[in-house]
């Protein structure tokens, strides 16, 4: 049995349509073609999907089933042509994105170079806000945001999630230990966030729960400053992986507690505007993004 999307346009069709007539009019075929058709499709499924009268047609259970699938599977084609006439128009103009520091140095910006080649048309604006900024106040086209969504009237895209790790550098192990449990936390140097108390309680299983509210000994605003002050010695940081892979990788950051780790992914969503004249831009970005992250 082989099903076309013809078939399903025309099973719809009659559907939406409420006779046959009015059916082939909205397609442009006769009223004979759209009941062979209809007919053909009864006959592939070996089932009855409409009860046709004089006066109206009735879906049968199966019939009823199959509407379902059938928008779905047609939503789906349509979904697939505007995204591949998407990519053939060559998005071009501004495009502005607004994610914190961290993100834009560890993620976006070793893409860029490939993004442009792919759309040389797009003129790109990266700009950073390390807390959540306002995308009309700022005329953002996108941000994309690390961590929790708060309710919002924005569009939101899931691009992936993050382990966190707990680090420090060898240098700081070697002067003052290693911690062996959450608790000895409390005799070292602990580096936090200013202004964001969330990034202050770390995924970390102990006595009381599964979060652990740390008091640094000293803050910053931004990951990317707790990063390097973790590598010049001065602490112990709890940060997102996409920003910490390579100094893990390179030595110059250790991972530890990992077996408190409680396993919480944090989210990496895209928020914006839905806005026909950026749509194109909008959507290859994020494709782009997603493909490589």
């Amino acid at each position: 049995m082989d099903l076309s999307s013809d078939d399903l346009k025309v099973f719809v069709a009659v559907v939406d349509s409420g006779t046959l007539g009015a059916a082939a009019a909205n397609l442009g075929q006769t009223t004979s073609a759209i009941s062979r058709a209809l007919a053909r499709l009864e006959e592939k499924l070996a089932t009855s999907l409409l009860t046709r009268t004089t006066r109206r047609m009735e879906l049968t259970e199966e019939g009823d089933w199959l509407l379902a699938k059938a928008r779905a599977i047609l939503a789906a084609l349509d979904e697939a042509e505007e995204s591949i006439r998407i990519r053939r128009q060559r998005p071009s103009g501004r495009l502005r994105i607004d994610a914190a520091s961290p993100f834009i140095l560890h993620v976006i910006v070793p893409h860029v170079a490939e993004f442009r080649a792919r759309y040389p048309e797009i003129t790109l604006e990266l700009t950073s806000h390390d807390q959540i900024a306002d995308l009309l106040e700022h005329r953002t086209d996108i941000a994309i945001r690390v961590g929790e969504l708060a309710d919002s009237t924005l569009h939101a895209r899931a691009l992936r999630s993050g382990c966190m790790s707990v680090l420090a550098s060898p240098a700081y192990l070697q002067r003052h230990g290693t911690p062996q449990t959450p608790a000895d936390l409390q005799a070292h140097q602990t580096l936090g966030f200013l202004q964001y108390e969330t990034g202050n309680k770390w995924p970390l299983r102990h006595e009381n729960g599964e979060w652990l509210t740390i008091k640094p000994a000293m803050l910053a605003s931004s990951g990317e400053t707790l990063r390097a002050l973790a590598l010049e010695g001065q602490g112990i940081v709890c940060l997102s992986e996409f920003m910490t892979r390579k100094d893990i990788d390179t030595g110059r950051l250790v991972s530890i507690l990992g077996n408190y780790y409680t396993g919480y992914q944090r989210p990496i969503h895209a928020v914006y505007y839905r806005n026909t004249q950026l749509s194109r831009r909008i959507s290859c970005f994020l494709d782009f993004l997603q493909e490589k992250i």
